[in-house]
């Protein structure tokens, strides 16, 4: 008889001497002469959220499912620490080397979601963790976005609709021309896409059918794409900002193209242009956007990231700034979309304990850090989930770089773009182009 598996609270709060409740965390299997034998279900935890409804029917013959609740590593149990196999997590917790360091039994952890920078990936492969992501699954729901973000740049939607809302009539076409100045016709303008990734070539895609010219920067890709979309590829960012009368940006986050738009990139692009993030808020320096909004060089700028989130439009550096409109990091989000990302999380984590780590796993974005080190023999122990496991080993680099000075950490920029889409193999490479900081 097998005992119904439930969601399991763990927290910090409730004391070590007093019993945790896990009823899935062992199941009994019926002995010839009539008794049971108890073996343990692998433990698998969501460390910073509390609804796992829909996780729960992709694992809950496999595994116990518990949630954290935890801001950081601090708030989590011990149970989990020196239990949990593997780790489910959104954006609100980061795993440094020391947080990592705190599990005794972790082997996959999944981000839920695209975006890995709350994750020291090469610690945790140090370590025997794997680490993976769910690229994709909101590809179409952020390339919508963003073109929302870009129409409404041109056509002023949002701040003309806002005067609507305050009661301002529109009885003249003087009224009109005052209202709606800076609105622009999107055919023969040229968008200028930074990373061409799932999301990238989409929001392309879109942008041709509204009579964009589209041309794209992305050094990670072989050459000859532009070719079969019938797009203009330039190689160097500069060239890209020089050309552009709107710029959209597509790349992961990382140590190396933190604030890719700066005082000095912002003075490479058109006068008046349009600056679009849907991507990662570190790739903007909100100082300097807001000094080119405030002088008026960016005629507007749309951003659904943010170099501090939750983002408050009344604090930090982009406060008072006219000509802006801002998002909170929703552009991912759609009743499917949010469906769909779960259900990829949670199936990654029920290959891993069934499977082979990280041969088993599709999206695991740190295999080339992953090493031998840690063996893990005691996990595989008393009916582990990882019996079937062959040892850790050094795994062949999955980077379609040919470059033999790209590192194994240079898998880390693809994820939304082969830039990345935040979106696959991820590389930590410089752009070409040296002046980017």
């Amino acid at each position: 008889m097998t005992l119904p598996t439930q969601v399991t609270k763990v927290s910090s709060q409730v004391s070590t001497s007093v019993p945790i409740t896990v009823s899935a965390a062992r199941v009994t299997v019926a002995k010839n002469g009539g008794g049971t034998l108890a073996q343990p279900r692998p433990l698998v935890a969501l460390l910073d959220g509390r609804d796992c409804s829909i996780e729960m029917p992709v694992l809950k013959d496999i595994a116990t499912v518990a949630f954290c609740d935890a801001q950081s590593t601090n708030e989590i149990h011990e149970k989990v620490l020196s239990e949990a196999v593997g780790a489910l997590l959104w954006h609100t917790i980061t795993l440094r080397k020391e947080d990592l360091e705190k599990f005794k039994s972790l082997r996959v952890i999944v981000r839920v979601g695209v975006g890995v920078d709350n994750i020291d990936i090469k610690a945790a492969g140090d370590l025997g963790i794997a680490v993976c992501n769910v690229p994709g699954y909101m590809a179409e729901e952020v390339a919508d976005s963003t073109l929302c973000l870009i129409l409404n740049l041109y056509r002023r939607t949002y701040w003309i609709a806002n005067m609507v809302k305050d009661g301002q009539k529109f009885q003249t076409p003087e009224v009109i021309k005052e209202a709606a100045q800076g609105s622009a016709r999107i055919r023969g303008d040229t968008l200028g896409i930074v990373g061409f990734g799932r999301i990238g070539t989409a929001v392309a895609m879109r942008a041709r059918a509204f009579g964009f010219n589209v041309i794209f920067y992305d050094p990670y890709l072989p050459d000859g794409v532009e070719k079969s979309l019938g797009l203009t590829r330039v190689y160097m960012l500069q060239d890209l900002l020089f050309q552009s009368d709107c710029v959209s940006l597509h790349c992961t986050l990382n140590e190396h193209n933190h604030h890719l738009i700066n005082e000095y990139t912002i003075k490479q692009m058109r006068p008046g242009a349009f600056l679009v993030n849907t991507a990662r808020g570190g790739l903007v320096d909100e100082i300097a956007l807001a000094a080119a909004l405030k002088d008026g060089r960016l005629r507007a700028a749309a951003l659904d990231v943010h170099e501090t989130e939750p983002f408050s439009a009344h604090v930090g550096p982009l406060r008072n700034c006219p000509n802006l409109l801002c998002t909170p990091h929703v552009s991912w989000y759609s009743d499917a979309s949010l469906t769909e990302l779960r259900e990829m999380a949670a199936g990654e984590v029920r290959r891993a304990i069934i499977g082979r780590i990280p041969d088993s796993l599709r999206n695991c974005i740190n295999r080339e850090y992953i090493v031998g080190a840690r063996q893990f023999s005691d996990h595989r122990a008393n009916g582990s989930p990882f019996n079937n496991c062959t040892p850790v080993g050094v795994s062949q680099s999955t980077t379609p770089v040919s470059d033999p000075h790209v590192s194994p950490h240079q898998a880390l920029i693809k994820a939304h773009s082969t830039l990345s889409d935040i979106s696959g193999s991820h590389t930590t490479r410089k752009f070409e182009n040296t002046e980017v900081r």
